[in-house]
């Protein structure tokens, strides 16, 4: 017979392409093509096993027959299709859809006067094999041509139609579900699942008479990135089972993660469909690479997970992964078993599901006597209820005890309904509500199938599927979309151990479209209540800018902002303003403090010191020179020009307090007149002396003829003349740049910006102070240069060597000076230093004058007044004589007497 299956194949199509419009001739070919194929390599494999072991189908005869699928059996072991009996999900699923067909068949509102029939068969968890027992789903779809077929006695053969099946429901595993709908599709064969999740089952193109009563698991994808965020983790790695499953549900996760952003993949891995032993710890030490990705995102099976659960705690890493599992872990106590410390924590995910009360009267009340439409319940029996059924010539095992039939679901066993029962029951009435609405279209007012019915078009029911809403068993709404997917609804558990009464799952949130979670009720290792981080890189500081590493958006270095930068976003640093310093916590600027030289501190203790007592000294010289105006030593001493010099030692010792005073436009144009006019005063001074000593001298040596301008008079004259270049000079400065205040930001800006400081101070660099000093060292080093010249005036002679001691002590003063001045220009306590050390180098010069010139001559005056007599006045003559005697004495030296011992009486009223 196998040999005229093409032939009956072509003729059904034709058949078929007859009655349908809109068919071309090309589908026609096309479809004539393919089934040539699917009969040639499926029909007869699948005939031959049906010849060689008779297939195991439930057969519920009806007016309308809907198939069904459920893995009553387990994957069988090499070389065989089926293994072990699946009681939850094989069982207790099976009896669903059979417990769904009698409530329906008994509901007089719903298909009234029409009978649902079933064709439920076993897919042995495999989905080749399933492929091939789907295949009886469409043979009554296919004519077969008999007309060469006689029978002995001649005639035509009876053959039965076989019972043809509308729509199927199933299959459970995702893998099972693509091969069947692949061929379903092919006969427009409406097919609804109540637990086919992957997200490629929802492409209408390729599966576009699949539908499902489960939300798909991009939902579920879409559910898990919103948990991962909730609890602040952007860093997690997946783990999924080899299969459709597996893959396709962390396909989802990683691409709707990607397409969120936020959210990092720090490993991916897939665990095999046959994993080698070892093969758990290799995943759990590579988990560890990444050792701060602790969130682990799991579509596993339940085996998978108790072997990733199981290879963790060997590792000694208990408490350390914080899993996020997918619906096939759910609230499920299998996979945990013997595991729950290394699950502690564990949030999973479970579409939103109750129990069916009338389901659990119904199973909890089956018996092998009510049964036998269940041809697995017999199997069933004995492995739930740890007994055996005696068969005809089959040996009872003396190891298990004799089923007496008496036993009670429930109460001799275990028994809890299983989590899928309730999309069986509702993707059973999905298709008896879509089949009413035909009927109600198609048959208006007719009891019973009608002609327009009995021969149910696959597409037309389709679209009858795609429009049902109605509230299912759990009284939630039963629809679809227009890929014939369920909308989402999942309850969020999280597995808890410790400070609960109850330990077990407990249900912190629900998802519908979006993420509702109690962030509060959540509990984790040892119940600790605060959220273990999940992230490649921690939160930067404060003060420190994000430096992401390169292919990886979710890790970065935290860099600080040092020095004077601060962060002026998460991933840039930028300089603060000139004038002000990083805040404490480099998220901003602050400005500068602004400082001053105080009275207080001790670098102007010493400078002010030392001016106070040079002011009280130069004021007693002077009160002592106005009180003895007119005796022959301050006679002697030159009193125009020594009031003149005493002025300028007084202002030296004042310019101290200018120097330290708070800089404003009055103090800063004060300073600039007097920091070098005091000491111009001075010096000029003491230059006029000594220029006129060593005219004298040297003209003493040529002439008796006195030299010019000696007089009081002309002294005075040459002083200020020399003392107004120094006061143009200040006046041109003061009319090209008026003299005003700066805060210098750049002097004390050391390393550390908190030690910054901006510097108020008048307009003066240190160019401009050694250029309004220099003229003032100009004439210092004149006057030395005469001192030097007028070494040879014999002691008593005039203020000569007194005046040479002062000027030698005061380069040597001044030459200190400007190392130590210049030498701190990089010094955070520039300014401190360099005002101290300006400002006592002044008092040091101005003292020495003091103590060189004028001290002895009070000393005399106050302590020893008979020596401040006036001598025998000297003429011009004898100065003469004693510039000639000193030159002489100079030349034969090492002979005779010392210089020292010619005495020779000066003229003290020169």
């Amino acid at each position: 017979m196998t040999s005229h299956f093409p032939t009956s194949l072509l003729h059904h199509r034709q058949h078929t392409a007859s009655r349908r419009q809109g068919w071309s001739s090309h589908h026609s070919t096309a479809w004539s093509r393919l089934f040539w194929v699917l009969w040639v390599w499926l029909i007869p494999a699948t005939w031959a096993h049906q010849h060689s072991h008779q297939p195991h189908s439930i057969k519920i005869p009806g007016d309308i027959t809907l198939g069904g699928l459920f893995p009553v059996h387990s994957k069988g072991p090499s070389g065989l299709p089926c293994g072990e009996i699946k009681k939850e999900k094989g069982i207790h699923r099976l009896e669903a859809m059979l417990y769904a067909l009698d409530q329906i068949n008994s509901d007089p509102g719903l298909l009234p006067n029409i009978t649902l029939g079933a064709r439920i068969l076993d897919t042995c968890s495999r989905d080749t094999y399933a492929l091939e027992q789907s295949l009886t789903f469409v043979q009554a779809l296919i004519q077969k041509d008999t007309s060469d077929i006689r029978c002995s006695n001649g005639e035509q053969p009876i053959i039965r139609k076989p019972e043809r099946v509308v729509g199927v429901i199933g299959a459970s595993a995702s893998s099972v579900s693509i091969m069947v709908a692949n061929v379903l599709r092919l006969f427009e064969i409406p097919q609804i699942s109540y637990a086919s999740t992957a997200p490629e089952l929802s492409d209408n193109n390729r599966y576009d008479f699949f539908s499902r009563v489960v939300p798909p698991d991009s939902y579920q994808a879409q559910a898990m990135v919103d948990i991962v965020k909730a609890l602040g983790w952007n860093y997690v790695s997946t783990l999924a089972s080899e299969g459709n499953y597996g893959e396709s549900g962390v396909d989802a996760f990683v691409q709707i993660s990607r397409e969120a952003g936020g959210l990092c993949i720090a490993q991916s891995m897939k665990i095999p469909r046959d994993p080698k032993p070892g093969e758990f710890d290799k995943i759990v030490k590579r988990l560890m690479e990444t050792p701060n990705a602790r969130g682990v995102i799991i579509f596993a099976n339940e085996d998978d997970i108790k072997q990733v659960l199981e290879a963790a705690r060997k590792a000694n890493l208990t408490g350390h992964f914080k899993f996020v599992g997918s619906d096939s872990w759910g609230a499920k106590n299998s996979p945990i078993l013997d595991h729950e410390d290394v699950a502690e924590g564990a949030v999973t995910i479970l579409p939103k599901r109750a129990s069916i009360d009338g389901f659990d009267q119904y199973f909890i009340s089956r018996s092998l006597e009510n049964n036998r439409r269940n041809i697995w319940f017999a199997e069933f029996w004995e492995d739930d209820f740890r007994c055996k059924l005696t068969r005809p010539g089959i040996k009872l095992d003396p190891e298990k005890k004799k089923c007496t039939g008496n036993e009670r679901i429930g109460r001799d066993s275990l028994y809890e309904q299983e989590g899928k029962v309730q999309f069986v029951i509702d993707a059973v009435y999905a298709m008896a509500h879509a089949l009413h609405n035909m009927h109600q279209d198609l048959c208006p007012g007719a009891a019973g199938i009608c002609e327009k019915m009995d021969s149910v078009e696959g597409r037309s029911l389709l679209t009858y599927i795609r429009n049902v809403n109605f509230n299912g068993s759990a009284g939630t709404g039963v629809l679809f979309n227009e890929n014939g997917d369920a909308p989402g609804r999942y309850d969020i558990f999280q597995y808890q151990m410790t400070n609960t009464s109850n330990p077990g799952y407990k249900v912190i949130g629900q998802w519908t479209n979006n993420l509702r979670i109690n962030v509060e009720e959540m509990q984790w290792s040892e119940g600790h209540r605060q959220i273990p981080p999940s992230v490649c890189s921690f939160p930067c500081q404060p003060g420190e800018r994000k430096k992401m590493v390169k292919g990886v958006p979710c890790c970065w270095h935290c860099e600080l902002c040092d020095g004077y930068h601060y962060q002026a976003d998460e991933f840039t640093c930028e300089t603060c303003p000139f004038d002000m310093q990083p805040a404490p916590n480099r998220t901003g600027c602050r400005p500068t403090p602004i400082i001053k030289l105080e009275w207080h501190s001790p670098w102007a203790v010493v400078p002010v010191f030392l001016a106070i007592l040079g002011i009280i000294v130069t004021l007693s010289i002077i009160i002592t020179f106005i009180r003895f105006n007119d005796t022959p030593i301050v006679r002697a001493a030159g009193r125009e020009l020594s009031y003149v010099l005493l002025t300028g030692i007084f202002l030296i010792y004042l310019i101290t307090f200018l120097m330290i005073a708070e800089p404003g436009a009055v103090v800063c144009a004060f300073r600039r007149l007097l920091l070098g006019l005091g000491m111009c005063i001075t010096y000029s001074a003491m230059l006029t002396k000594t220029n006129r000593i060593y005219r004298i001298f040297e003209q003493g040596k040529k002439s008796v003829t006195p030299p010019k301008f000696i007089s009081p008079t002309s002294q005075l004259v040459i002083t200020f003349i020399l003392i107004s270049f120094q006061v143009l000079g200040v006046f041109i400065w003061f009319g090209v740049v008026p003299p005003h205040t700066i805060v210098d930001y750049e002097e004390l800006r050391p390393p550390n910006p908190e030690l910054a400081r901006g510097i108020l101070k008048c307009d003066m660099s240190d160019l401009s102070l050694i250029c309004c000093l220099s003229y003032s060292i100009l004439l210092m080093v004149t006057c030395t240069v005469y001192a030097v010249k007028s070494r040879g005036v014999p002691e008593t002679f005039n203020e000569a060597k007194p005046i040479g001691f002062t000027m030698y002590t005061t380069c040597i003063v001044w030459l200190a000076f400007v190392p130590i001045f210049f030498g701190t220009a990089q010094s955070t306590e520039k300014m401190f230093i360099q005002t101290t050390t300006l400002t006592v180098s002044m008092s040091l010069s101005a003292s020495v004058s003091l103590g060189m010139l004028y001290i002895p001559k009070v000393y005399i005056i106050i302590f020893h007044p008979e020596q401040n007599v006036q001598k025998r006045k000297r003429s011009f003559k004898s100065v003469v004589q004693a510039a000639t005697m000193s030159t002489h004495i100079s030349q034969n030296s090492g002979g005779g007497k010392q210089n020292g011992e010619t005495k020779i009486e000066p003229d003290r009223l020169q």
